[in-house]
Formats: C-alpha cells, structure tokens, sequence
C-alpha cells in the first residue's frame, strides 16, 4: 500500500501565524468575561430579560471562546507514536461542543421568553441601552479580529458566530430598550430574546451539523465519488478504483484511500509514476491532500467503489 501527501503543511497552510489567532481568541476571552459581569448585574438591577439573556449567551460564549482556545493550542502539538494524527482533530471537537452549547442556550432563553412575554414586568430601560451600547463596542471589536480566520477555519468560525450573533443581540436589545424607553412597550424584551433564541437555535445546528460530519468521516458535501472514480479511472494504465473511503481530518486535510486495480503487473517504479499522476489529479481536481492506494493486479476481491469494512 503506497501513501502520500500531494502538498506539504506549508503549501496547506500558507504564511500564516497560528500564535497570532490564539492571542485574537485570548483577548475576546477577556472582552466577553467584561461583558458577561456587566450585562449580568444590569440585567437585574433594570428587571430585563433580553440583557439578562444576553448575559447568559455571552457566558456560554465565555465558555465556547476557552474550549476554542485550548483547541487550538492543542491543534498545534506533534504527533506521536500514540497519537499518529495528533490532536488535529481538536478544533473539530471544539466547534461541536459550541454550536451544541449555542442550542441549548437558545432553547432555554425560548422557553423563559415566552413566560415572560404573557407577563410583562416594568423595566430600566436606560441601563439597558448603555449596556447594550457597551455589548455592541466590545463584541464588534471580538468579531473584526476573528473574522479573517473564520473564513478558513471551524473552530474558529464557531468562535465568530458566537462572538456575532452576541453583537447581533445587542444590537436587538438596544432597539428593545430605545422602545422600552419612549414608548415603555416592555413585552418588546420578551420578543427580542424569542427573536435572538431562534436565530442562535438556527445558527447552532448549521455549524453542528457541519462538524459532526467531519467526525463520522462523512464524505464531503461537495465531493462526488463516482465523478472522482471516473476521473481517475482515465489513466490508460488504471483498470478500476474500488473500495472508495474519503474523509476529512479536519478543514485543511482531506483523505482518500482506495483500492486500484491495473491492466499490467506494474513494477514499483512504474507504479510510483501513475501514483504521481493519481495524487496530481486528485489534489488539481478535487482538493484532496492525502492520498493512500492499495495497488491490485488480478486480484479476487469485491469491486465496488463503496465496500463495507
């Protein structure tokens, strides 16, 4: 069995700064633990539930920016004899357990929305807009310095949807209590928190979605097998591909390992040069980084591209 890595970590990764994303994640930490005691004891002094639940959605976030923050130092460490991959699977792990959190924080602010919308109590309303104010100032600060690596990360991307959807509820709860205070609607609170909660609930299964398909070893989405297969199988000196596994280890690796049988019992050297082909293709065409092949010739064994193990 031949294995290969069409590109190095390098050509993977680019010239970024990994220590530079952890420092982005530490400071947002910091940001939202402000937040979170602020919007905490404002909510009740003014009696508000928005903000009150806008404090308890940002301790989750509080909570979700630390699992994302030790994922990501433990991203980085070696492989070893024991742990082959490493732990690159961490950042994964970590975008799972947030978009988990971020539902069941929703579900829960639902439910108390909806029993305080049928009882509606008088609210502070100017302390809930400077705070409001303040969640604004600081979650937009969090979200503009994770935003670059959102684009090409899940762990972090999870991070940044907190840290947004935080920014998006303030901004709610400040157009809740701008109404609260000029036209003292105080059942406004009870529907923005049901609003903010559907949006977090929405968000949340999205992201866990995602993420759970990477740990099943779920095919990517938008790899086709048999167009892959096809793909492949034009190499003149190819027979068929079988036995068909892909997989992602985590958002910049994707693997396939397969089975293929060839017309003519080819010498190793011959053997490494179509190899050479296979991974260029695979890599050009699909994206696909790692690449193992069990070579066959003639060899009695099922050959359907998908075989259960």
């Amino acid at each position: 069995m031949a294995h290969n890595h069409a590109h190095s970590d390098r050509d993977l990764h680019g010239h970024s700064h990994p220590d530079l994303k952890g420092r982005k994640l530490l400071l947002s930490i910091f940001l939202n633990i402000g937040i979170t005691v602020a919007q905490a004891i404002g909510g009740v002094v003014s009696g508000s539930l928005s903000l009150l639940s806008d404090a308890l959605h940002n301790f989750s976030d509080v909570l979700s920016l630390i699992v994302s923050y030790i994922a990501d130092r433990y991203s980085k460490k070696d492989a070893s004899v024991t742990k082959t991959f490493g732990y690159k699977r961490a950042e994964i792990i970590a975008a799972f357990v947030n978009s988990a959190t971020l539902i069941v924080v929703a579900i829960y602010l639902i439910y108390e929305a909806i029993l305080r919308f049928f009882d509606p109590q008088p609210i502070e309303s100017s302390l809930v807009i400077w705070l409001a104010i303040l969640g604004i100032l600081f979650n937009g600060f969090s979200v503009l310095l994770l935003y670059k690596d959102s684009k090409s990360n899940m762990n972090m991307r999870s991070a940044y949807l907190h840290l947004f959807t935080d920014m998006a509820a303030s901004v709610a709860v400040l157009i809740g209590g701008l109404m609260m205070e000029y036209f003292r609607w105080f059942w406004v609170d009870s529907l923005l928190t049901f609003l903010i909660s559907l949006y977090l609930l929405v968000m949340g299964y999205a992201l866990l979605k995602s993420s759970f398909k990477v740990l099943m070893l779920f095919t990517p989405n938008h790899l086709n097998l048999e167009v892959i297969n096809q793909v492949v199988c034009t190499i003149p000196t190819i027979k068929n591909m079988h036995h068909i596994h892909i997989w992602q280890l985590n958002e910049q690796e994707t693997h396939l390992e397969a089975h293929i049988d060839f017309y003519e019992d080819l010498t190793l050297s011959e053997f490494d040069a179509v190899l050479t082909e296979v991974e260029a293709i695979l890599y050009k065409e699909f994206g696909i980084n790692h690449v193992t092949i069990q070579p066959e010739h003639q060899k009695d064994d099922p050959k359907d591209i998908i075989v259960q193990d």
